[in-house]
């Protein structure tokens, strides 16, 4: 069934004349100011997301010409409004569009015309997918019936905003497709992107990359789309303490720059990743080793030697029911156990040790919360908390300068002698470079666009914390040439009413501006 039988027809007769002066305003608008961009070029468009249309729940509110007016006052070009098709469709039925629930959206167009802002328009919840939930009845990757209707939707608002010119407005097919395979993935992106081009041959489209928009997808590379990434890692610091993720709530407080420490130590079932953590002192004095063990998968073998001499080798089975585990977990993905210790094991390490090595020598993979030195006579423990939560890094060497209270703990080896804040700039930059950047910049030389969709820390990360990991993702993405979208404007994210509670606001426009974080933006 076609959209545009399931419009009601008097509606859409009403608003083609308004259709037609947004079409023209756009084409005037923007036409000597915004860039052009292309599927193989995206623009270094720098802006933010305005969530106002992300629920079904009207009540969530609308688009405000306020925030197009201000955004573009403060002297960025681009605006992402993530969308729920749940807006638009009558009596629940996802095949029966109201033309006229896109008057809000259309105001935005128009604002994004007058104020002289790109606007890239995104099914957040499409038919058959959201990352978010509640999960959608049909799985846009597997069901023909899903398909058919998100192309409808698409299909849709490509005929609505035809003529509107690719510098003016652009479609983001998806939000961060998560546990789909790029082939899965491709096939469905084939289908929107036919339904779109139906009606609008040469519309400007993204499609967000795979692992919910951190790993480009290659089998895209043919359709003439470009593509966008997400700037969340690491996730312990952008969603510290956030309510919709399982268990951050028990994250430690994040750093930044983060120690190139894993808080994995992987076993030999895991190959290559298997490798201690290696700690360099000189320890002047017998020190007290605390380790808190958070989880275990399947088994593991937690085993500290001081100079090759072990001083704790402990055994770790995970399994059902009551143990020495604070709670049982089964992956049924896996069929092993993973269970939750948040267990403190400890050891001595004596006086003079010059190397330190903490390694899972047995079975699959551990992950530890943090290490506490506590040497003879000394009130306080150190805490080597591991700045780094993502699966597949590295252990690397640290060096360990128990008696300066400022960075007990530093990069060892080849970085030992380099000057200490330099270094910690440079080293926050390099890990996100390596981790974020550089496979999306391999896809570019392949002829595909690249931006950057969604970034950003939740308020409960420490503000310090944040600014400093917003510079180096910042630097790194100008370095790259790739644009950026702040989530969000207003809110938990953004620079006005952001909620944070270690700001000093300024009162600006009937807003509370967090002048600080704006002013970085600004710079890039």
């Amino acid at each position: 069934m076609a959209a545009g039988g399931n419009a009601r027809p008097e509606r859409g007769r009403r608003t083609s004349i308004a259709i037609l002066l947004l079409v023209s305003a756009c084409r005037l608008a923007g036409a000597d100011v915004l860039p052009e961009p292309s599927p193989q070029h995206l623009p270094r468009w720098r802006g933010f997301n305005l969530p106002d249309m992300v629920s079904a729940d009207r009540a969530h509110g609308s688009f405000r010409e306020e925030d197009f007016r201000l955004i573009a006052r403060l002297g960025f070009n681009f605006v992402r409004l993530p969308l729920d098709y749940r807006r638009w469709i009558e009596g629940g039925d996802w095949e029966r569009i109201d033309a006229a629930a896109f008057a809000d959206v259309d105001r935005a167009l128009a604002w994004g015309g007058r104020y002289n802002l790109h606007v890239c328009l995104n099914l957040h919840r499409a038919p058959g997918y959201c990352v978010n939930p509640p999960a959608e009845k049909w799985n846009l990757f597997t069901d023909a019936r899903a398909q058919r209707v998100c192309a409808l939707h698409w299909a849709f608002i490509a005929r609505r905003y035809r003529g509107i010119p690719n510098r003016s407005l652009s479609f983001n097919l998806l939000n961060e497709p998560g546990a789909v395979d790029g082939a899965a993935y491709a096939r469905v992106v084939a289908i929107l992107c036919e339904a779109i081009r139906r009606e609008d041959p040469d519309r400007l489209l993204v499609a967000d990359g795979l692992s919910w928009g951190t790993v480009p997808c290659r089998e895209l590379v043919p359709l003439r789309v470009a593509q966008a990434t997400r700037g969340y890692q690491p996730l312990s610091l952008t969603h510290y303490r956030a309510d919709w993720v399982d268990g951050a709530d028990a994250w430690p407080a994040p750093t930044w720059p983060p120690l190139p420490a894993s808080a994995y130590l992987y076993g030999p079932m895991q190959g290559g990743l298997a490798g201690p953590l290696v700690v360099e002192g000189p320890f002047g004095s017998d020190v007290r080793l605390r380790i808190r063990v958070e989880q275990v998968s399947n088994l593991g073998r937690l085993r500290v030697k001081a100079d090759g001499k072990v001083v704790l080798d402990r055994t770790f089975r995970p399994g059902p029911g009551r143990g020495e585990w604070k709670k049982a977990r089964y992956s049924a993905e896996w069929k092993i156990w993973q269970n939750l210790y948040d267990l403190d094991v400890t050891a001595r390490i004596p006086a003079g040790t010059r190397v330190l090595e903490i390694e899972n020598a047995d079975g699959d993979w551990m992950t530890f919360s943090e290490i506490a030195f506590l040497p003879a006579g000394a009130k306080e423990e150190t805490l080597l908390v591991p700045g780094d939560r993502e699966w597949g890094s590295r252990q690397r060497p640290l060096r360990a300068d128990l008696a300066d209270p400022l960075r007990p703990f530093s990069p060892a080896g080849a970085e030992a002698g380099a000057d200490r804040g330099a270094d910690a700039v440079s080293a926050g930059a390099a890990l996100l470079w390596e981790r974020t950047i550089r496979p999306f910049a391999d896809l570019e030389r392949e002829g595909v666009g690249v931006m950057v969709g969604e970034f950003g820390a939740h308020r409960f990360t420490p503000h310090a914390v944040t600014l400093a990991w917003m510079r180096d993702c910042l630097e790194n993405w100008r370095r790259a040439g790739w644009g950026w979208a702040l989530w969000n404007f207003r809110g938990d994210f953004g620079v006005l009413d952001s909620n944070r509670t270690d700001v000093v606001y300024e009162r600006w426009e009937g807003h509370l501006l967090d002048r600080t974080m704006l002013e970085l933006l600004q710079r890039y």
